[in-house]
């Protein structure tokens, strides 16, 4: 196929949906809203000093805010705040990535200085997203055949095209429901 750029179609389905649906849609984001729980026993980024709920049986982060999570994790999972979905993508779906696979600033549940505000949030995400964004450009043809390596643990063995393809999907599904947290807290559901 003449003049088919592979990576830079990847890098749009993603970038297509940061700049005209996902970003856009967290503009003006209040701290309240970032923090609302919007079901009893929700998972959230809380105050050091603060009690999670009673299915968090572990909590993560190096700083004030920590994120709520329970391994194995319950069944049915939790529902998830929105400061608890932003902290995921920033760190599990694109900061991890950007920094075992592109040289980005380190990104581990454990040792990230979580957000205890919106725009704080916001500010990871957007930097988290720009180092992914970045590496995923980076590439070439032929490095998105190679293995991923054992920063994927057992998917090491899957070519780099398949992870770009997989957090693809999954920053678009989490701040989909970002979005619809949104749209409930817009129409007074709380």
């Amino acid at each position: 196929m003449t003049g088919f750029d592979l990576v830079a179609r990847l890098h749009e389905q993603l970038d297509f949906h940061w700049h005209a649906q996902a970003r856009p849609r967290l503009d003006g984001l209040t701290d309240d809203e970032y923090l609302w729980e919007p079901a009893p026993g929700t998972w959230n980024v809380r105050r050091r000093g603060d009690g999670p709920p009673g299915t968090v049986t572990t909590r993560a982060g190096s700083a004030q805010w920590l994120l709520d999570f329970a391994f194995p994790e319950p069944e049915p999972a939790p529902v998830t705040s929105i400061a608890w979905r932003i902290a995921h993508v920033v760190v599990g779906v694109l900061g991890a990535r950007a920094h075992s696979h592109f040289d980005g600033p380190p990104a581990d549940y454990d040792e990230f200085p979580y957000a205890g505000t919106a725009q704080e949030a916001l500010d990871q995400l957007d930097a988290a997203y720009g180092a992914w964004s970045a590496g995923v450009r980076s590439l070439t043809t032929d490095q998105l055949a190679l293995p991923v390596g054992p920063a994927e643990g057992p998917f090491a063995e899957d070519p780099m095209i398949v992870l770009v393809l997989h957090l693809n999907r999954e920053t678009i599904h989490h701040l989909a429901e970002v979005a619809l947290l949104r749209d409930l807290w817009a129409n007074g559901v709380r």
